[in-house]
């Protein structure tokens, strides 16, 4: 193989099932610390298993792998302020055996100044696909925002007047706005336009994940899922 292929083949994409949520990444992604379990995994060191789609398929937390795969890419460990769940990512940092992961969460440093905290928008799309049609069609979408800046929510109200929706308060002083149901070319029109608004509030995104579900034996759901992050001054009592 010349330096050609070898290029090619370590950044053509790589598509796992992590206990149901699918990430896209390259092998040399995966394979960037050689002595971890997925640098041993995608060396050939031992089986892989694949799902019926050809995936490779991990059965672990398949949210927590996103930080997982955040920190192969960057070798910087970045989680939301309000994150909760450092011991669990610490159990998936040992089982995936990457050991500059483990070190930062047992000496984590803050990601911001004493005066600055982080702001989160979650928005997620959900898609019901019928199974019996061909090609398969989408029966029903919706799009879904949700956080605790509250400022960003009235203005989404204000300037998507057009499409119905509906607000629901959340656990933790969160709220959220729901679209729909809409079509699907309404959903995707919908959801260009909230990126848009969204991002030009000063959020970046952070992370993006795709589930599938089957709840019924005729339909699929697949949620589609952007967290969107932005640093804030925290105010004085």
């Amino acid at each position: 193989m010349d330096n050609g292929d070898w290029g090619h083949r370590m950044n053509a994409p790589v598509t796992l099932n992590v206990g149901g949520h699918l990430y896209t990444t390259s092998l040399s992604t995966l394979q960037r610390y050689p002595d971890s379990m997925l640098g041993a995994m995608f060396r050939g060191d031992f089986p892989t298993t694949r799902d019926s789609q050809g995936n490779y398929f991990i059965d672990r937390d398949g949210t927590l792998f996103r930080y997982i795969l955040n920190f192969l890419r960057t070798s910087e460990l970045t989680l939301p302020m309000d994150f909760t769940e450092t011991d669990l990512l610490r159990k998936e940092a040992d089982f995936y055996q990457i050991e500059p992961l483990i070190q930062c969460l047992n000496d984590p440093k803050p990601l911001y100044p004493p005066d600055i905290f982080e702001q989160v928008v979650e928005l997620s799309s959900t898609r019901k696909l019928s199974k019996y049609s061909n090609p398969v069609a989408v029966i029903i979408t919706q799009l879904t925002i949700t956080t605790k800046v509250h400022a960003l929510l009235e203005g989404i109200s204000n300037n998507f007047t057009k499409w119905n929706k509906h607000m629901m308060d959340t656990r933790d002083c969160q709220v959220s706005f729901t679209f729909g149901p809409c079509d699907y070319h309404q959903e995707v029109s919908l959801r260009v336009h909230l990126m848009d608004y969204i991002m030009k509030q000063g959020f970046t995104i952070r992370n993006t994940r795709v589930h599938h579900m089957s709840e019924r034996p005729n339909e699929n759901t697949v949620e589609h899922h952007w967290t969107f992050c932005r640093p804030a001054h925290k105010v004085e009592d």
